[in-house]
């Protein structure tokens, strides 16, 4: 027998689903898509309308609709230490020491002034002591003074930057570990040696890496029968004394560049290192790239973004001293070392300023607002390649694995177990 429900509507909560009837679920699908997109409009006209008069709700609609990213849910070590290894942000850390001096710095002034008022009421003859409070009262107001002034040394920029790596808050313990890298002496043109592994194949990557760096120099390591096999030790032997700064090994892998060793020779009486290991992912050659430029020889600006914690102060360090101090502007060449969850993005872009089209928005600021002086001006960008991504494996006190004698020859390595917590970060 036929069943009784057969003309009725199903039960559901979509109107979709209310009928058997194809043709008529498919009106009431569109029906139901156009009242939503209707609703969704009149939603977003009215509110347009409320942030109109008041900006603040526009504010705080864009501050409480942030996604949540694995970089907004790092977590950090709970610990008051800055050594290698340890997921603190430097930056915080030397904020919480400098406001934990100041109010040990303020309980003690006000301590000297309670002193020095019950003194006065036991004995105002004594006038040599109420000298001596005068002066201790000066002197920890100097000090808390002294403390601002050295949380604010450095200016900001007009538009700074949410990721751009601030050098100078390198913990002591960076200084104390690596003294010859990290110093208050002006820095030096580096001058940078590159080569390969035992008999290397892939000559024209190596160059197109060494061609990144200025005053470097790229030389082919062989290993034929009748030649000398030279060592690590001996190529950097070499190096330090003919003037180089820096000891650069390209390894290979099915013909590609697939690690990066860069060692740092130092000056004269010192021993060389430290020793930084990455691995190369995702290389791409300038060639490569849909619209690329051709470099120059113009020095170009550097940009470290996203370093915060002690290793990777010391990673950022490192490339650092492999750039020359003073850029050539007119190259108009730019540099992009960008580290997110550990992985270090290297970019090479060509800029020019033009004029901002119609349908592109003014430069803004940090803060979101329209910066001043640069209405109507954009920057235009040209890849030149070329592009790679580096992950920091090991870093070694002296000329690598082999070359690093000591308790403490290895400073840092990666390991598998530290990526187990995927909002952990060590750089």
């Amino acid at each position: 027998m036929p069943s009784g429900n057969k003309g009725k509507h199903r039960s559901g909560g979509s109107l979709s689903l209310k009928t058997s009837n194809k043709i008529v679920r498919k009106q009431l699908y569109v029906k139901q898509k156009k009242e939503q997109g209707k609703e969704r409009h009149e939603e977003r006209h009215r509110r347009r309308k409320e942030e109109s008069k008041d900006p603040k709700l526009r504010e705080e609609r864009l501050a409480n609709n942030q996604p949540l990213t694995i970089e907004r849910k790092r977590v950090w070590d709970d610990v008051d230490d800055d050594s290698l290894g340890v997921a603190v942000d430097v930056a915080e850390l030397k904020r919480r020491r400098l406001e934990k001096e100041e109010a040990e710095a303020a309980r003690l002034a006000d301590g000297i002034t309670e002193e020095g008022e019950e003194k006065d009421d036991d004995a105002d003859s004594m006038l040599d002591s109420d000298e001596e409070l005068e002066d201790d009262d000066e002197d920890a107001e100097e000090r808390i003074e002294r403390l601002r002034q050295d949380r604010a040394q450095r200016k900001p920029s007009i538009a700074p930057s949410t990721t751009s790596t601030n050098l100078d808050m390198t913990p002591d313990s960076l200084t104390r570990q690596f003294p010859n890298l990290f110093n208050e002496e002006p820095p030096v043109d580096p001058k940078v040696l590159v080569t390969t592994h035992l008999n290397g194949t892939i000559h024209k990557e190596a160059e197109d890496i060494a061609a990144i760096f200025p005053n470097s120099t790229y030389i082919r390591r062989s290993a034929h029968a009748y030649g000398h096999k030279y060592s690590i030790r001996e190529i950097a032997k070499f190096a330090k004394n003919r003037g180089y700064t820096i000891l650069m090994i390209v390894g290979e892998d099915l013909k590609k560049p697939s690690s990066l060793t860069i060692i740092h020779l130092n000056g004269e009486d010192v021993p060389p290192g430290p020793s930084l290991t990455y691995t190369i992912r995702g290389y791409l050659p300038g060639k490569a790239l849909l619209g690329h430029g051709n470099p120059t020889n113009h020095y170009p600006e550097l940009l470290l973004n996203g370093f915060k914690t002690p290793l990777g102060i010391l990673a950022a360090k490192s490339m650092h001293t492999m750039f020359p101090p003073k850029p050539e502007l007119q190259g108009r060449q730019v540099v992009t070392l960008h580290n997110q969850r550990d992985y270090i993005f290297f970019r090479r872009h060509r800029y020019v300023f033009r004029e901002a089209r119609a349908t592109e928005k003014n430069v803004v600021t940090a803060e979101g607002k329209e910066m001043e002086g640069m209405q109507g001006i954009r920057a235009g960008l040209q890849e030149i390649g070329p592009r790679f991504t580096l992950k920091l494996r090991r870093v070694d006190k002296g000329i690598g694995r082999a070359g690093s004698e000591g308790e403490d020859a290895l400073k840092w390595e990666w390991k598998a177990k530290m990526e187990k917590v995927r909002t952990r970060f060590n750089l």
